[in-house]
């Protein structure tokens, strides 16, 4: 499985390359956003919110099937499953609703928690147990800040964790930069172009922190 940031909170995940392969997209950002649009073909693309720089699904080719609610999933022996959170940790009154979503690619369960404001409660959490790859907001002022996010690792306990929508050279929204979550997490990263990994290449003891570049 190859996954590869393309900044914000959009990820490509592959579980294979070449045209046997089922490509899945995270939140699409729209141009406004800062980082290049990507406009790849996809087969399943996910939404977290409608929210310009989280929904812009128009960018992408080919003929995707967009999930966009919370719910179970499986197309094309990609599971997913959408879970309900919030944008905020105030239910939702603030930034409106925000869905989680699990994905099993490869035998692989990645998570991706879009732009989640708040701590997990315990019907959230048991459909977020068993994680191997947690892809979490960071950069706080819209999402969870370093020590909430810290905080929500602590709650599910990946094999490695991806940090997602903070502030990059590109981006042209006002959020904190990663370097105050690598200190809060207080794990050294990796830094890679693309995470590249199998089941069994997981890390089976200590928590890895992986920072990918755009």
């Amino acid at each position: 499985m190859i996954i590869t940031w393309q900044g914000h909170s959009c990820f490509k995940i592959q579980d294979k390359i070449g045209p046997d392969g089922v490509t899945l997209v995270t939140d699409p950002f729209s141009k406004e956003t800062g980082p290049k649009v990507p406009n790849f073909e996809a087969d399943i693309v996910t939404v977290s919110h409608q929210h310009h720089d989280h929904n812009n699904t128009d960018a992408l080719r080919g003929t995707p099937f967009i999930i966009d609610c919370a719910g179970e999933y499986d197309y094309k022996g990609i599971l997913v499953e959408g879970i309900d959170s919030f944008h905020d940790d105030k239910n939702g009154a603030e930034r409106g609703p925000n869905i989680m979503y699990r994905f099993e690619v490869d035998d692989i369960s990645i998570a991706h928690l879009g732009d989640l404001g708040h701590v997990l409660d315990n019907a959230q959490l048991e459909k977020l147990v068993g994680t191997d790859i947690l892809l979490i907001p960071i950069g706080g002022k819209y999402t969870l800040d370093a020590k909430k996010a810290v905080e929500v690792i602590s709650q599910i306990e990946p094999r490695i964790v991806v940090p997602m929508h903070y502030k990059t050279k590109d981006s042209k929204i006002d959020l904190d930069g990663v370097d105050k979550f690598i200190k809060e997490l207080g794990l050294t990263p990796t830094y890679e172009e693309k995470l590249k990994i199998s089941k069994k290449e997981l890390p089976a003891e200590d928590m890895e922190l992986v920072i990918l570049s755009i």
